[in-house]
Order: structure tokens, then C-alpha cells, then sequence
């Protein structure tokens, strides 16, 4: 069965554009050029991926992955004409996964897809797998987390985390009491070549925070060693 991509962009060239090229890749396409047609698809359509412009003439991009977030944990690229880092931060600690800044290659949006899909189905298909025996859970201070079955609770109720989400806490919890650099922790996860400017790191940590109603100042489980990267105490 074909992937479902959503397309939301109200410049109807890029959307159309879009569409032209996914499909030819063998995607189903749903294209919307406002934001409320779109959350109704996604209530309606098992949608595999979203590509969300941030300037909508109804509802902005925010909004929308915001409301995604609520229920869904496909991945999510955010689609601008601005550059400003801000807004890539904006949309990270909502819960994107990605972000391209107009005007851009559909080549490379086309690639950018396949990598977050690649990557969401590798962490979704390992948290699915229960047959094997050679999971691992850990403990520390009230929060337990297993490798097997991908679920995690934080004094006996349940984390609502993403797959990536999971992935980054995952690889904190196992390296208890080391700082893990935010690069190697980035290339852990996302599988790719850190880059200096990158914040996306930065932006997971802090929505897992606030999932685990940890707090940067007076955390209890994630520590920032600023300018090195995170580690959980002992």
C-alpha cells in the first residue's frame, strides 16, 4: 500500500509542485491549501507523513502540528519562507521533525521524506517487536523505560512519547551518570551528520521535559552540561 503524504501550502504552485513529484515517487497525496481541510483529513486518513506550510490563510502551521501532536507521532516537516532560527525552534518544540525553508529542490524535500519515514517505521517496527527476549528495562528514580516493547512511565503512568522522543531518553537512561555530547547524541538518533547550528536536539530535550514536567533549573531526571550536551544523573 502506498505511503499517505499531507500536503498543506497555500501557494497552489508548491503544493502542486509537490504532489507532482510524490506522487511520481509512488506516494498517495491528500493536498490541502488551508489548515482546517487538512486536520479533517488527518482525522479521517491514516496520513504516513505531513508537510505543513507554516503561513496559512486560516490556521498557521504551529497550530496544526500542535493539534497533530495531541494524538499522532507520524512525522512532521514544516515548510517557511522565513529563516529565522526562532521559527525552526518554534516548530521543533512542537513536535516537528524537520524543517525546509523556501524556496527549496523538490528533490530534496522528496529525500528529506523518504529519511523521516526510513527513520519513523526503523523505531516504530522495534517498538512493535515484543517476540524477542533480549529487551532491557531500566529504572531510575521512578521513571522506567524498555528497550522491547518501547513504553515508558513515569511513576506508573504512561509517557506519551514519539518515537524519536523515546530513542533520545532511551539513550540517556542507558548511559546513566556520562554526559552524551548533543552531537553524538543527535548522530545516535537521527543517524546523520551533526551540524554545529543544529538545534533539534535541543528542542526533543525540551519537549520530553515537559512531558516529564522536568524542569531545565531544578531538574530531577535530565541535566543540561551547557556547551557539552545532557546526562541523568546517579
Amino acid at each position: 500500500m502506498a505511503e499517505r503524504i499531507l500536503v498543506v501550502d497555500d501557494e497552489r504552485e508548491v503544493a502542486d509542485l509537490l504532489e507532482l513529484y510524490l506522487v511520481n515517487e509512488g506516494y498517495q497525496v491528500f493536498k490541502f491549501y488551508q489548515g482546517m481541510e487538512a486536520l479533517e483529513c488527518v482525522e479521517q486518513e491514516k496520513i504516513d507523513l505531513a508537510l505543513l506550510d507554516i503561513m496559512l490563510p486560516d490556521v498557521d502551521g504551529f497550530q496544526i502540528c500542535q493539534k497533530i501532536r495531541k494524538r499522532y507521532y507520524f512525522p512532521i516537516i514544516m515548510l517557511t519562507a522565513k529563516v529565522e532560527d526562532v521559527d525552526k525552534i518554534n516548530g521543533l518544540m512542537l513536535g516537528a521533525d524537520d524543517y525546509i525553508t523556501k524556496p527549496f529542490n523538490p528533490l530534496e524535500v522528496v529525500a528529506r521524506i523518504k529519511t523521516q519515514l526510513r527513520r519513523y517505521h526503523h523505531y516504530n517496527e522495534a517498538g512493535q517487536d515484543r517476540s524477542s527476549d533480549d529487551g532491557e528495562e531500566l529504572e531510575i528514580r521512578g521513571l522506567v523505560i524498555n528497550s522491547r516493547t518501547h513504553e515508558s512511565t513515569l511513576y506508573g503512568k504512561k509517557l506519551d512519547l514519539t518515537p524519536l522522543e523515546f530513542a533520545i531518553l532511551w539513550v540517556l537512561c542507558s548511559r546513566q551518570g556520562e554526559v552524551v555530547p548533543s552531537e553524538e547524541l543527535f548522530e545516535a538518533v537521527w543517524k546523520e551528520k551533526y551540524l554545529d547550528s543544529n538545534n533539534t536536539v535541543m528542542a526533543h530535550v525540551a519537549r520530553i521535559r515537559e512531558k516529564m514536567n522536568d524542569s531545565y533549573r531544578n531538574h530531577k531526571f535530565i541535566k543540561t552540561v551547557w556547551g557539552v550536551g545532557y546526562t541523568i544523573e546517579k
